[in-house]
C-alpha cells in the first residue's frame, strides 16, 4: 500500500466539513461528565490525570486522522520525526502506511510512536486549556509523562527514543502474556527473580489483570502451562520480554544515554506506574531511575488506586485506545462515579476524528 500523505495542516470547527458532521455517539462517560452536575451547575473535580498508555496500545492507522488536521499534533509530529533524521522518516511511513517495512508491535517502532503520540495529544489539550494536576503513564508512556513534564526536552527525548531503539536491537527474542488472575496465583508458574532467561510478573494492570514477561522458548512453555491449567492468556502485540531479566543488558545501555542528557524536576507531579507512589526529586535527576523500567515490572493498578485513594480525579487517556481506560472503569472510584474516565481515541482507526471530537466535548463539559 502507499504512504499516505498529510493534508495540508489547517484549523478545524468541530464539525470538519473534512469529515462531515459528527454523528458518532459521545464516549459513555462524557455523557456522565454532563449529568454529575452540582446545585450551581458546575461539577466537583478536583484534578484532571493524564494517563499516558504503552506497549501493547498500538495498532495500524492510531491517530492518523489527527495529523494534518490538529495543527499542534502535527507540528509536533513532524518535528520529532525531523529530529530522527533518517530513522524519522521510516517511522514516519510506517506510521502512516497500511503496509509498514517494520511491524508497528516491534518495539522499534511501537515505542517511540506511542511515545511522540501521547506527548503530542497532551500538547494539543494543553493548549486547548486542558491542564492536568498528575501525570501517570504506562511502560512507555511514563517516559512521555516525564517529557511533558519537563524531565527532559523533545530534542533529548528524540535522542533517547533513538537510544532505546538500539538497546533493543541486542535484546533476545520473547514477548508479553496477558493473564486473567491475581499475582498470587500466578506464583507457581513464574520463575525466581533475577533468573536469566526466567518469565516474571511483568505488569499488574488491574486486580485480576496480570502480564508475564520473558524470553522465548521459556514463554511459550508458561503458556502452555497455564492453559493445560484452565488459565490461558493472551499474547500482547510486543515481539520483547519487556519488563523482565531479559531486558537488564539493554536497561544498562539505555541508562548510559540518559545520563548524557540535563534531567529536571518535574513541572507536574508524576505518579510512577515503577513505584507505585509520586516521583521524587532525586528520582527525576537519575538516569537510572527512567531507563531502569525498561526491565521493571509495571504497577499501574497500585499506583491508580493509591492516587484515586486521595480524592476524585478525571482520567483522561492521551493515546490510541483504551488500554489504561478500561482497568481503570473498573476501580470502586470510577464505579461509583466519584471519578470519571475520558479516553481521547478510539482503539482502531475507523471514527477517530469523531471521537476525538465527542472526547473534546466531554473535556468542554468539565467546570
Amino acid at each position: 500500500m502507499p504512504v499516505l500523505r498529510a493534508p495540508e495542516v489547517r484549523r478545524p470547527g468541530r464539525g470538519d466539513p473534512a469529515v462531515g458532521h459528527r454523528q458518532a455517539a459521545p464516549p459513555p462517560d462524557a455523557r456522565a461528565v454532563r449529568r454529575r452536575r452540582g446545585p450551581d451547575g458546575r461539577r466537583a473535580m478536583s484534578e484532571i490525570v493524564f494517563l499516558f498508555p504503552g506497549q501493547g496500545a498500538q495498532h495500524p492507522g492510531m491517530a492518523r486522522e489527527l495529523f494534518g488536521r490538529e495543527p499542534v499534533f502535527t507540528e509536533i509530529l513532524e518535528e520529532f520525526f525531523e529530529l530522527l533524521d533518517g530513522e524519522g522518516k521510516r517511522l514516519r511511513d510506517d506510521w502512516l502506511t497500511d503496509d509498514p517495512a517494520v511491524p508497528l508491535d516491534e518495539g522499534r517502532r511501537a515505542q517511540p510512536l506511542l511515545f511522540i503520540l501521547g506527548y503530542a495529544l497532551a500538547r494539543t489539550l494543553e493548549t486547548r486549556g486542558v491542564r492536568p494536576g498528575v501525570l501517570l503513564g504506562h511502560s512507555i508512556g511514563e517516559l512521555a509523562a516525564a517529557a511533558f513534564a519537563g524531565v527532559f526536552d523533545l530534542p533529548a527525548a528524540a535522542r533517547l527514543m533513538e537510544a532505546r531503539s538500539l538497546a533493543l536491537d541486542g535484546s533476545p527474542s520473547g514477548g508479553m502474556l496477558a493473564v486473567g488472575a491475581t499475582p498470587e496465583e500466578l506464583t507457581r508458574f513464574v520463575d525466581p527473580p533475577g533468573r536469566p532467561g526466567g518469565v516474571v510478573v511483568g505488569a499488574v494492570n488491574a486486580p485480576r489483570q496480570t502480564v508475564l514477561a520473558g524470553p522465548e522458548p521459556r514463554l511459550g512453555e508458561v503458556e502452555r502451562a497455564l492453559e493445560d491449567a484452565g488459565t490461558p492468556g493472551r499474547r500482547v502485540p510486543a515481539l520483547q520480554a519487556f519488563h523482565s531479566p531479559a531486558m537488564a543488558e539493554a536497561a544498562e545501555v539505555f541508562t548510559a544515554a540518559f545520563a548524557k542528557e540535563e534531567l529536571r524536576r518535574p513541572s507536574l507531579r508524576i505518579q510512577s506506574t515503577r513505584t507505585a507512589r509520586a516521583v521524587r526529586p532525586d528520582e527525576a535527576t537519575d538516569p537510572g531511575f527512567w531507563a531502569g523500567q525498561v526491565a521493571g515490572a509495571v504497577l499501574f493498578w497500585p499506583a491508580l488506586e493509591a492516587l484515586l485513594a486521595e480524592g476524585d480525579f478525571t482520567l483522561v487517556e492521551v493515546g490510541p485506545g483504551r488500554r489504561l481506560s478500561t482497568p481503570a472503569r473498573r476501580h470502586p472510584a470510577v464505579r461509583s462515579g466519584r471519578s470519571t474516565v475520558i479516553p481521547m481515541l478510539p482503539s482502531t482507526a475507523e471514527g477517530t476524528w469523531e471521537f476525538w471530537t465527542a472526547a473534546l466535548d466531554a473535556l468542554d463539559a468539565l467546570p
